[in-house]
């Protein structure tokens, strides 16, 4: 009996190798091993990516385009949009997005993009409301598709594949038929572009992973992750392109065919509307599945090193705890317990001394804020929209605050008082031991993840519409605000801001540090080099900045013009980590004391105050280090992303 031919594959493979231009580098892949014909019915699917809709965008017609075309298309049997569905993460576009996603009369699968969550007014609690999931998993034709969403979740930094993805991805991995092919699909390419690639990796080798399919860069490319074949999808959008567009994905057999489809648009030219005819091109990407492992086994591939910390021996672990969710907040150390919060909406007090769990209280959304402690009271806020009083030894609600949105900002406690601020244009004032409102500043123009600066003659604080905010802390009314013309990626928002002799200091993602007066918001000084980590010294002298290339500045705080003190380059590489730094009058060269520089890549590095110099480096693990708290005993209190609370002496 003879073998069935595939006349489409045939003809494919005819255009490769004979059309000019057609695949012209020949991009096509056979899988390590043995090709096999699955002998499955031949499917089609729709990939698209990067979608980045926004208000006033010429997003949102690009993707109704894509979407009209691939309903007229029936030959495509679902569709699959790898992340960045938003360009700014709010709630109005994740819900526009929505409604443009169910106009496609196939079944469609969502996951989150860096853009969905770096900079979501809910700590990502919407795209959960919106879609109802932040991961998918279902089976066509014999082959489990995979999807995961990808962090860091409201922090700058790195892609992440979160915490609570990896154990999700895990117990896929433990039950799976270790025969059934797997494509699995991220926003980021899993290669360095993710900080913790290698992880991912390991768990897609213990299933059998034929393809990784990603988006980000915006472009058709084919990929290739430690020999597991990959490939990277285009925008949506028509910048840069010949026309909206996305991806038709055929499996037949063993063949897995990339073709480009370019969207029939209609344009406005010379004060006439232009049809611009749709287009499918030419397969840009042939695979050819393997029977077994799509990569060669036997081959062993570097990972992650910690060997720095063999290079300084003084720095020892007293305890670390690992959680099965990210952390995207600071832990706090109160007399015997430390006090930290995750993105499953858990508040957690551990022992000080062993890191055992004392006790836990579960909101009912992420959180992203830092906790405060005051009073034998734990306050904190969560994307749930409350705001939270919990007693420090138990655990038990004291009080709670509901506010309108989302509250992901850090709180400062003050003479009594809780200044916090949230994702409903509200800034508030609570009574620390009632939670009854004080006051209220409703105009905040942008949400509020920030940990405002409070003392007794104002309240200072940031938001992501490009303000910074002083107000009277004991009314609440605004005494003056500044304001960053160049864009709200630009906005003061996720740092700190510090204050010293008159002076209030802050750094911007433009790679600026600012010093305004902090009676009248007139600004001192600008300089070059920050991003959005910035710390003071114990003595309130100097001002340390990080900026994004291995350098950290000291520059004085007293002076009214800008002057450094020292300017070292401390090596951590390209670096994003918003973390603020935190120093100690104690230790170090000549007894000047250290200086705590967080990471985006799970080191911290300490740095001698008086001159800049490297005391030791540390790295605790692969993701961002949230905030490092300075403890008695030369010791600090660390948390990072990918879920560690440890204890570090040194």
């Amino acid at each position: 009996m003879l073998k069935r031919i595939n006349v489409s594959i045939i003809a494919v493979f005819l255009a490769a190798f004979f059309l000019p231009g057609a695949l012209a580098t020949r991009n096509i892949r056979d899988g390590y091993g043995l090709q096999q014909d699955r002998g499955q019915r031949p499917f089609s699917f729709a990939y698209l990516s990067d979608i980045h809709i926004s208000e006033g965008s010429t997003s949102i017609a690009d993707v109704e385009a894509c979407i009209a075309d691939i309903n007229n298309n029936p030959s495509l049997e679902f569709a699959i949009f790898a992340g960045d569905i938003t360009d700014f993460g709010a709630d109005k576009e994740l819900r526009l997005a929505k409604s443009l996603f169910d106009k496609l009369n196939i079944p469609y699968y969502v996951i989150a993009g860096n853009h969905d969550a770096k900079w979501s007014e809910s700590g990502c609690n919407t795209f959960v409301k919106v879609f109802g999931y932040e991961a998918f998993e279902f089976d066509k034709g014999g082959i489990k598709f995979i999807g995961t969403n990808s962090g860091p979740n409201m922090r700058m930094a790195p892609a992440l594949l979160p915490r609570e993805s990896m154990v999700w991805l895990d117990s896929i991995a433990r039950t799976i038929d270790s025969a059934q092919p797997v494509f699995f699909v991220n926003h980021y390419p899993m290669d360095t572009s993710m900080l913790n690639y290698t992880q991912v990796l390991d768990i897609l080798k213990r299933m059998n992973t034929q393809l990784i399919l990603n988006g980000h860069w915006h472009i058709n490319r084919a990929m290739d992750y430690e020999g597991i074949p990959g490939a990277i999808g285009r925008s949506s959008m028509r910048q840069g392109k010949s026309g909206p567009g996305y991806n038709i994905v055929t499996v037949d057999g063993s063949s897995v065919i990339f073709s480009e489809r370019i969207a029939p648009i209609t344009i406005a030219q010379e004060g006439k509307e232009i049809q611009k005819p749709g287009k499918t091109e030419t397969p840009w990407y042939i695979l050819r599945m393997s029977r077994g492992p799509a990569y060669d086994n036997g081959i062993r591939y570097p990972r992650p090193s910690f060997a720095v910390n063999e290079e300084y021996p003084n720095v020892k672990t007293i305890w670390k705890i690992q959680d099965n969710s990210d952390i995207g907040s600071g832990a706090v150390q109160t007399g015997d317990l430390v006090i930290y919060a995750n993105t499953a909406g858990i508040v957690r007090a551990l022992s000080a001394k062993d890191g055992s769990q004392v006790w836990s209280y579960k909101t009912g959304g992420k959180i992203y804020s830092t906790p405060a402690v005051s009073a034998g009271t734990v306050v904190i806020g969560s994307s749930d929209g409350n705001i939270y009083a919990l007693n420090v030894n138990t655990g038990a609600v004291r009080w709670k605050f509901p506010a309108d949105k989302s509250v992901l900002s850090s709180p400062s406690i003050y003479g009594g008082k809780v200044y916090i601020g949230a994702s409903d244009g509200c800034f508030r004032a609570l009574d620390l031991k009632t939670g009854r409102l004080v006051w209220n500043y409703p105009e905040v123009k942008g949400f509020v993840e920030t940990k405002p600066f409070v003392d007794n003659e104002q309240v200072i604080f940031g938001d992501w519409a490009n303000r910074l905010y002083s107000l009277d802390p004991k009314t609440g009314r605004l005494q003056w605000s500044w304001t960053n013309k160049k864009g709200r990626m630009f906005s003061p928002a996720a740092v700190w801001p510090v204050k010293a002799n008159g002076k209030v200091f802050f750094v911007t993602p433009e790679r600026a540090t600012y010093a305004l007066s902090a009676k009248t918001g007139w600004q001192f000084w600008t300089a070059r080099g920050g991003r959005e980590s910035i710390g003071l010294s114990p003595d309130k002298k100097k001002i340390y900045v990080k900026t994004m290339l291995d350098t950290v500045i000291a520059f004085s705080a007293e002076d009214i013009l800008a002057r450094k003190i020292w300017e070292v380059d401390a090596g951590f590489g390209y670096e994003i980590a918003p973390t603020p730094i935190t120093s100690t009058p104690r230790g170090g060269k000549d007894g000047a004391g250290l200086v705590f520089i967080p990471t985006d890549k799970g080191n911290v590095i300490a740095l001698n105050a008086k001159d800049g110099s490297i005391a030791w480096k540390h790295r605790l693990s692969l993701a961002l280090v949230n905030y490092i708290q300075p403890l008695e005993g030369n010791r600090i209190l660390v948390s990072t992303m990918d879920g560690v609370v440890a204890l570090l002496e040194y």
